[in-house]
């Protein structure tokens, strides 16, 4: 039999374009010349019950958008945002959402193409995208989803056979991004300022309906999922924050109310630690730097309020009261997941009051002898086996000082030692994205070498195990390189 990708398990339910029409515009993608298909995320593709080798024998042509899967009712969504602290009016420039799969246990997840062409958004964008920026997404997004971090997720990347003009003429390519939605803080912004309650009203019931059902149901449902909005940004930037990851552009159009790491343009991981790094070429004052992405996170969420503002139930000092209420309990809400994820960095099972600061005077013992972040946690369980401190952990004597603290706090709480560097091996990640060899596979693959992303991909795909596979990919860059430095690939 002759199977076609109409085959490929394809069960599209289209949930967004049934909302009224201010909040997208039909969009279709614009064919190119030469498909080709460059990666499959198998895996993910079986998740979400399509075919994988279906898929990679005739998936090319879906990939690129010069097909549409069965069913698909393609949309660029409308959305606005604050870009820097500026408000604007936004929406999908150059990304196309095809549809909504269903999977097999009935989740539904968004497939959106991502460089396929204008839209009625693009202002004077080419709507395309360059095969570095889409690699860079699909490797550093599969990372992130190895090491436990909600993301949005890549299915593929496909090459066009055209370039795109940027500083210099690029290669052309198109990804295949999957989310459990693009609904964003900006989509909420957008709707707001079109001024009409019955729009932002249906915007709501949306969200709710496909991320809090059960919120529905609350005595005051804007504020209720308000609530849940800031409960899974809190933990998603302490997640971040514990294995020195840095988005590098966290506009309030970056923010989904999923709580999904989203946007991989200028992203980047610390090497040595330093809380101030900020490594966006357009983020001069530091506006998205490590350690300020917890109040920036704050920051959007109010924008998100103020959009919601109308729809809180009670008068307009009550509602103001409310979500007021429900904002103030960000910081806490952050410091508890970000204190909990410590605690198991550390390898502690209890709790004690100086955890906190135990951890926070590692932090500033890696900052004085510019230890690597990933590095330095992945040497403590080895640190703790052993008889005496492991060097990595204790290159100078303040460094040696705190171990003896940690090794005494450890051997206060129940269990082995053993137990605690199991712990220890489970949270803290041995390998991770590294700016310089993700650079690495980008370079290669633009001069046509596919099997360094994809030697890459396969190692970052277990990143908490030591490996034959992976120890050249432990360590920080090589000796000498200057500061790193990463670019909007708009």
């Amino acid at each position: 039999m002759n199977r076609t990708i109409a085959d490929a398990g394809w069960r599209f339910d289209n949930s967004y374009a049934r909302l009224p029409e201010p909040f997208f515009v039909r969009a279709t993608p614009t064919p190119v010349r030469a498909p080709a298909l460059v990666v499959l995320n198998g895996p993910l593709a079986t998740e979400l019950g399509l075919d994988p080798k279906l898929l990679r024998d005739k998936g090319a042509a879906v990939f690129a958008g010069n097909e549409l899967p069965p069913g698909a009712t393609p949309i660029a969504q409308a959305y606005a945002g604050h870009q820097f602290g500026y408000f604007t009016n936004l929406g999908d420039g150059r990304a196309i959402l095809v549809g909504e799969q269903l999977t097999p246990d009935s989740r539904r997840f968004d497939i959106q193409l991502k460089g396929s062409g204008r839209t009625a958004y693009s202002r004077s964008g080419d709507g395309r995208a360059a095969l570095g920026p889409m690699l860079r997404e699909h490797i550093v997004s599969e990372g992130m989803h190895a090491l436990g971090i909600p993301t949005t997720r890549s299915l593929a990347v496909a090459t066009t056979g055209e370039q795109v003009l940027r500083a210099v003429p690029l290669p052309g390519a198109i990804l295949t991004r999957v989310a459990a939605s693009h609904i964003r803080v900006g989509t909420f912004q957008y709707a707001a300022a079109l001024a009409d309650r019955s729009l932002l009203t249906a915007l709501l019931d949306y969200a709710i309906a496909r991320h809090d059902p059960e919120r529905a149901a609350a005595d005051d449902p804007a504020a209720a999922f308000l609530e849940a909005v800031v409960e899974r940004q809190a933990a998603l930037v302490a997640r971040w924050m514990l294995v020195g990851f840095v988005h590098g552009v966290m506009n309030t159009d970056n923010v989904v109310v999923s709580g999904e790491t989203i946007d991989y343009g200028p992203c980047a991981f610390l090497d040595t630690y330093d809380p101030t790094t900020a490594f966006s070429s357009i983020d001069q004052q530091g506006r998205y730097a490590y350690a300020s992405q917890p109040a920036i996170t704050h920051w959007n969420l109010a924008r998100l309020a103020e959009s919601l503002l109308p729809l809180v139930r009670g008068g307009e000092e009550a509602a103001l009261d409310r979500v007021r209420g429900v904002l103030g309990t960000f910081p806490t809400r952050f410091e508890r997941h970000r204190l909990a994820g410590a605690r198991a960095k550390l390898g502690l099972a209890s709790e004690e009051d100086g955890d906190g600061e135990l951890f926070a005077t590692l932090l500033v013992r890696m900052q004085e002898t510019r230890a690597d972040f990933t590095a330095t946690f992945a040497s403590l369980a080895p640190c703790a086996e052993a008889a005496t401190p492991a060097e990595e952990v204790c290159a100078t004597p303040a460094f040696r000082e705190w171990c003896t603290t940690w090794r005494a706090r450890l051997a206060r709480q129940p269990g082995t030692i053993a137990e605690a560097a199991a712990r220890m091996r489970r949270v803290n990640p041995v390998v991770i994205p590294r700016n310089h060899r993700v650079e690495e596979a980008l370079a290669a693959a633009e001069s046509g070498d596919l099997s360094v992303c994809h030697r890459l991909l396969a190692v970052l795909g277990s990143p908490f195990v030591e490996t034959a596979e992976n120890e050249p990919y432990r360590s920080g860059p090589p000796a000498g390189c200057g500061p790193y430095r990463t670019f909007c690939g708009t």
